[in-house]
């Protein structure tokens, strides 16, 4: 026995470092001020790094990873099931390369928690800003719902539309926007400042939204990734929200709500009544579910053009409702239960406590 081990030593070595970094991960994560300090000066510069470096490519580096990752390990398990056929030692090579797929799998995992579950541990953009979301009063709800609806209408005369009145602005120009729509929220919160790139397109958008992703962000190479292929109108709102993942921003209600005040500031219009339309979807399903009647009242209190958008967003993602996308929710509920949002994927709606909070206190224009 004692011969067996030593004869696969390294694969050993390997899994004990990797299990390592993931104890020590888990032992220390609730140690706010050591999450910060990793966060602050190892993986944010790290991310960063990286981003920088993939920022070369004009594809999304990301994409090309996991399809790599996944050829890759077709083409192992290929390999095995010929060693063992073709093997004399068959106990001896199944072990060894089992465990070769356990070391993988578990130094994934350990560089996922170190580059990117630090970030559920550390303090997050209420903490930072001195924003909080609290609970809020039908009559807050429906008069912050109502202030984005205005805006929605008022910002929705200054983009580009198709002759039928769909919002039709080029796809390219908002990417290409991107790397600048922080700069004026950062004078205002510079914990959010970085150095911004153009985020990436992936080829294999239809499948992301088939699993009902707008978008990602790969901690490994520092990338925002975007699906391509849902409508145009929301597009700038979900650029903002990934982009705020890339400032170690874990939470997803908090990155909802730094996507609207980001598009809001950005002075690109496209962004603007992004940021308003993607707010007052937020915030009308809740007031649907508190006051169904002032909800009809403003929604009907939109312009043609809006309503057009949230009808074609509506019809979009209907197309994708089945079993594949429940399950896809019910997995990504889990992980965010997991790394400590309790709400799971219902965090998405508790953008809403931020917002009436925020433009709640605010005049009719939203600054405070």
């Amino acid at each position: 026995m004692k011969q067996f081990f030593l004869r696969h030593w390294k694969l050993h070595g390997w899994l004990v470092g990797a299990l390592a970094v993931v104890l020590f991960f888990h032992t220390a994560k609730y140690n706010r001020s050591l999450m910060n300090a990793l966060a602050e000066h190892v993986t944010e510069p790290l991310k960063q790094t990286l981003g920088a470096l993939c920022d070369a490519a004009s594809f999304s580096v990301a994409e090309v990873l996991i399809i790599v990752a996944i050829q890759v390990g077709i083409l192992y398990l290929c390999i095995m099931a010929v060693d063992l056929l073709r093997g004399e030692n068959k106990k001896d090579i199944l072990y060894r390369r089992l465990l070769g797929l356990v070391c993988t799998g578990v130094s994934i995992y350990a560089g996922f928690c170190i580059l990117w579950g630090i970030n559920y541990y550390i303090d997050g953009f209420q903490e930072k800003s001195g924003i909080y979301a609290k609970g809020v009063s039908v009559e807050q709800l429906t008069e912050v719902t109502e202030m984005f609806a205005q805006k929605a209408n008022m910002y929705s005369t200054d983009v580009q539309r198709t002759e039928q009145g769909l919002f039709s602005v080029p796809r390219d120009d908002i990417y290409q926007a991107a790397p600048t729509i922080y700069d004026n929220i950062e004078k205002q919160y510079p914990f959010l400042e970085m150095k911004d790139h153009v985020p990436k397109r992936i080829s294999f958008s239809k499948v992301m939204s088939a699993t009902n992703f707008t978008g990602f962000f790969f901690p490994f190479t520092g990338e925002a990734n975007l699906n391509d292929d849902c409508p145009t109108c929301l597009l700038p709102s979900t650029i903002a929200h990934e982009m705020a993942h890339q400032r170690s921003i874990a939470s997803e209600q908090e990155c909802n709500f730094i996507a609207v005040l980001v598009c809001e500031t950005s002075g690109n219009a496209a962004y603007a009544y992004s940021g308003a339309l993607f707010a007052y979807i937020h915030l009308s399903n809740a007031l649907y579910r508190a006051d169904r009647e002032a909800w009809e009242e403003i929604r009907d209190s939109l312009n043609e053009e809006v309503q057009m958008d949230l009808a074609y967003n509506n019809a979009y993602w209907q197309q994708y409702e089945g079993k594949t996308a429940e399950f896809s929710k019910k997995t990504y509920d889990q992980f965010l239960k997991g790394y400590g949002e309790q709400s799971g994927i219902k965090s998405y709606g508790e953008v809403v406590d931020l917002l009436v909070g925020y433009y709640g206190r605010a005049d009719n224009t939203g600054n405070l």
